[in-house]
């Protein structure tokens, strides 16, 4: 053994470096060897080799025997690949040392490898110094608990991938908040399209559903706007035109000469009456010449009418639509003061499909421009969940300015103090721009090989031999790399107690269909929820 090679009582020697290439080492398991007998390696595993300068980690990716013995019994050469993730410097004076990322001084050939000891792992996976939250436990040691880091975790973008069922929006639920028990003072908006995580948070979560939710037009931009009133063939319709000239016509009246310092646009987030839209329109129908070309006019005045009178439009066109309480809905959605909840959960279970893209589009715009505007002193975290819906990779999906928006804060919110929260289990048809921004992935179980592709194409090196354990993961088991992590790792989130599981399992089929539903109430009961379009 060579001299640097100084072992505490309870590390087991298990082989030994031949073959070291960038941050890739081959180790050659020896047989025998050591003070006692070595646990069996697994893929993830942590092994650790001395150099003269420091203590090297290194996790196991992969595990062969070149040449199989044809008896049982025989020797066989064993050997197992590492990736390097990181070193301990020696301390001075026989110091503690403090584990950090990357590798300056690499083990020589013929180093030996290491078991590591429960104060290794400890050293590894917890950051001393650092702000750090429990959210479960190391696979590897389950004594030992899994920590991540908000400011790294927030301030660089997160995912949350898996398939359905694999405890995706548990582990949602569970980060926001073991994040929120440290952090009371939070800004969280959680665009929630199935109604599951009201119950979640509780009394700590502000809900907006359509029946309580304000989203008036006059925040609309032109292209989102148009998107409402006309049909998507129409967005370059005579329609359109005649909107984008009329609407700032019927913002400056609202401001009643009090706009000159504004420049004024389509896009200029100023309330104006849709009565006056109206007016004006009617008042330019008068002035034209030609009969023939009253047709525009007479559809987008007819269109204006029917959507006030339609009652699933009513966050846009209610009673208070057109007044000027900017401050007060950005204050409700950004929850500022936070006044013990720090969660906005918007329902968009109940907003018509047609326009749901529209309604998430204005969100994540205002959320930007909110940061923007206010100079990052209220930094703010968005969750998207089913993010592959609104941003997706076909660009013949979806609609363009809510991609656009989602992209945008993806690439530069962290400048003004915005966290994207991409949750989607169909990784494969989300937009590559958006998930190669997120710096930290919590990947669950995932089965759909052209899904296990993609997130592989978004990870680094160090974590593709745990993402073979990607399709046999157990339920709240997930693949955590990234910033917002102490290393890539395999861990079981914590359970979260019953009351505070979001909505999402599936109807009990065998349950269900034991018994008949002879209620006489019943689906007249649905049939006026439907048609009120409220729970």
């Amino acid at each position: 053994m060579d001299g640097h090679e100084l072992r505490t009582p309870q590390e087991v020697r298990i082989g030994r470096v031949v073959s070291v290439s960038g941050s890739q080492v081959v180790i050659l398991l020896e047989n025998g060897s050591g003070n006692g007998a070595a646990p069996p390696l697994e893929i993830g595993a942590l092994v650790k080799l001395h150099t003269p300068e420091s203590t090297v980690f290194g996790m196991v990716g992969g595990l062969s025997i070149p040449i199989p013995a044809q008896n049982a019994g025989e020797s066989e050469m064993k050997i197992v690949e590492l990736e390097l993730l990181g070193e301990a410097l020696n301390g001075e004076d026989g110091a503690e040392a403090t584990f950090q990322r990357g590798v300056s001084a690499f083990p020589a050939l013929g180093d030996g490898v290491f078991t590591t000891t429960q104060e290794d792992l400890s050293r590894v996976y917890v950051r001393p110094g650092v702000s750090a939250v429990r959210i479960g436990t190391i696979h590897q040691d389950q004594s030992l608990p899994a920590y991540i880091f908000p400011d790294d975790l927030l301030g660089k973008h997160m995912a949350v991938l898996g398939t359905t069922g694999s405890g995706k929006s548990c582990a949602v639920a569970l980060i926001l908040r073991a994040i929120l028990g440290h952090h009371p003072n939070a800004h969280v908006v959680l665009l929630d399209p199935h109604n599951e995580y009201a119950c979640a948070f509780g009394e700590s979560a502000e809900v907006l559903s359509p029946g309580n939710l304000e989203l008036p037009y006059w925040l609309f931009n032109s292209e989102e706007i148009v998107e409402v009133l006309l049909d998507p063939e129409g967005k370059t319709s005579p329609e359109a035109t005649i909107l984008n000239e009329l609407i700032p016509v019927a913002k400056l009246d609202f401001l009643e000469g009090g706009g000159e310092e504004m420049n004024v646009t389509v896009d200029t987030p100023v309330p104006y009456y849709m009565s006056k839209l109206v007016r004006l329109i009617e008042d330019a129908m008068g002035k034209l010449e030609k009969p023939e070309n009253l047709a525009p006019y007479l559809r987008l005045k007819a269109r204006l009418n029917a959507i006030q009178t339609d009652s699933r439009f009513a966050f846009m066109f209610g009673n208070t639509a057109a007044h000027d309480n900017m401050a007060e809905l950005l204050s409700r959605i950004f929850r500022v003061p936070v006044a013990g909840k720090p969660v906005t959960i918007v329902d968009l279970s109940g907003v018509p499909s047609e326009i749901l893209n529209v309604v998430v589009s204005v969100l994540c715009r205002i959320t930007f421009d909110f940061a923007l505007w206010s100079d990052r002193a209220v930094p703010i975290m968005l969750v998207c969940e089913e993010a592959h819906r609104y941003a997706p990779k076909n660009p013949a999906l979806g609609f363009e300015p809510t991609k656009r928006a989602l992209s945008r804060i993806a690439k530069e919110g962290r400048k003004y103090g915005v966290s994207l929260c991409v949750v989607s289990q169909r990784p494969s048809e989300l937009a590559t721009e958006i998930l190669s921004q997120c710096n930290t992935i919590f990947a669950l179980r995932m089965s759909n090989q052209k899904d296990q592709e993609f997130v592989r194409a978004a990870l680094s090196e160090w974590a593709l031999g745990l993402l073979d354990f990607l399709p046999s993961l157990r339920n709240a088991e997930a693949i955590a790399v990234g910033e917002g992590v102490p290393v890539p790792m395999r861990l079981c989130f914590d359970v979260l107690p019953e009351e505070n599981r979001p909505r999402s399992g599936a109807a009990s089929f065998s349950d269900a269909w034991q018994k008949d539903c002879n209620s006489e109430n019943f689906i007249h009961e649905v049939v006026a929820r439907w048609r009120r379009q409220g729970r």
